[in-house]
């Protein structure tokens, strides 16, 4: 395996027995909508998600309480250009013993940083692996993609195209979450109020171009972070307000020994006028400045 592949690791006080017993619960913890036997060697079975995603699964190694491993033969994406992302990949989950708990560790062999899918995958396999399966394995109850499937289009949108971005630092949880809160440090423009408590409001204003006004509405130390755009003028297009009501999630976790920062704009999807000028915005940043304030101590003046 190599290093880029997409790979999470879950900690359990559960036995090794119920962890692989979870993870053959395919429709427990991923989709309702699998059709197919998921739990026997050489058998082959179908993930259905909308019409966003689907794909075919052969299940090649079963070793109990052990490992399980997954070869995707086909794969179908409604958002990237390339069709044959993932086709030829292994879904692998090892199961281990480590300081008397019991870790789960899933890769996708094949699932790097240079798929189109990539930021929207390992978004997506993080949910499904630290939460959904996670849930399944300690509570008995995961969080699958349901067969109802309610949403409405805009939401379905939102869920598979809203703009993000990762990456990966040397520093601690509590380090990458006091940068982010210093939003004067990587957010580039005038900002008046307060950004560092549950329920504060700031503005930020850059020149003439762009007005948004954000309230805290989620603030976990060293987790989590979500600003409501609660007002917004962008004069550089004809929909001035598409901002408003969406939501930016700055989310952090510890992976591999390392702290990951995903930065995630909710609402921001490719189907509004300010997309690409908002989307290169964030990229330059995320990835420059508030990675610059992070590993440096001091952001960088991204737009000159």
């Amino acid at each position: 395996m190599k290093a880029s592949n997409f790979t999470t690791t879950i900690l359990v006080d559960n036995t090794a027995e119920e962890v692989y017993k979870a993870i053959n619960n395919v429709r427990g913890w991923w989709s309702e909508e699998i059709k197919g036997t998921t739990d026997k060697l050489y058998s082959e079975w179908n993930y259905h998600y909308q019409d966003v995603h689907r794909c075919k699964m052969l299940t090649i190694e079963l070793i109990p309480n052990k490992k399980v491993i997954w070869q995707v033969l086909d794969n179908y994406f409604s958002f990237t250009q390339n069709k044959d992302e993932w086709k030829g990949n292994t879904l692998v989950f090892e199961i281990t013993e480590k300081d008397g708990k019991t870790q789960l560790q899933f890769t996708q062999v094949g699932l790097v940083p240079d798929y189109e899918c990539y930021d929207i995958c390992e978004n997506a396999w993080n949910t499904y692996i630290q939460k959904s399966l996670y849930s399944l394995i300690t509570t008995g109850t995961g969080q699958p993609n349901s067969k109802e499937n309610p949403q409405t289009e805009d939401e379905k949108k939102m869920a598979t195209s809203n703009y993000t971005t990762t990456f990966f630092v040397n520093q601690t949880p509590e380090e990458v979450f006091s940068a982010i809160n210093n939003v004067r440090g990587w957010w580039q423009g005038e900002i008046e109020g307060s950004t560092n408590q549950l329920d504060d409001e700031f503005d930020y204003r850059m020149k003439e171009h762009h007005f948004s006004k954000q309230k805290i509405v989620a603030f976990i130390p060293n987790e989590k972070i979500v600003w409501l755009v609660t007002d917004s003028k962008l004069n550089s297009f004809t929909d001035k307000s598409e901002w408003t009501g969406t939501k930016i999630i700055i989310e952090i976790n510890e992976i591999n020994n390392k702290t990951q920062v995903r930065f995630t704009h909710v609402g921001l999807v490719p189907t509004i006028e300010c997309y690409g000028a908002c989307s290169v915005a964030w990229e330059q940043l995320i990835q420059a400045s508030l990675f610059s304030l992070i590993t440096t101590g001091k952001g960088t003046n991204v737009f000159g």
